[in-house]
């Protein structure tokens, strides 16, 4: 019996029933009890809370043009840039795209003048 295909199957000895019934135990006990225990946990949670389960857009959300156009695809990003008079947006990957919008979007701030020296 020499060569790979020669070779006699590997018998494997089989585990005693009290040894299966006794993993099977332990399987229930340290990983299907906390799940049932974690999801009852959190019907009680939920029964106590009003309106939708989503939470609300945060204001954050709002006011940071990155969070919208990180949700958006790049067929929204592309209209977006139509919207707003960007040239050449068509030829622009998302990242190039989303930087251009970004720019165009954040309000525009003040230049902040430079504190006055006094004469004296």
């Amino acid at each position: 019996m020499t060569g790979p295909e020669q070779t006699p199957p590997r018998r494997l000895h089989p585990l005693p029933k009290g040894l299966v019934e006794l993993y099977g135990l332990l399987a229930v006990l340290f990983v299907l009890v906390p799940e049932w225990m974690a999801g009852g946990a959190l019907l009680g949670f939920r029964s106590n809370r009003r309106g939708s389960d989503l939470p609300a857009a945060a204001a954050v959300w709002q006011k940071l043009p990155e969070l919208r156009l990180a949700t958006m695809g790049l067929a929204d990003l592309r209209l977006l840039a139509l919207e707003q008079g960007i040239a050449g947006y068509a030829g622009l990957g998302r990242d190039r795209l989303s930087a251009r919008l970004i720019r165009s979007l954040k309000p525009k701030q003040k230049p902040q003048q430079k504190p006055r020296k006094a004469l004296w």
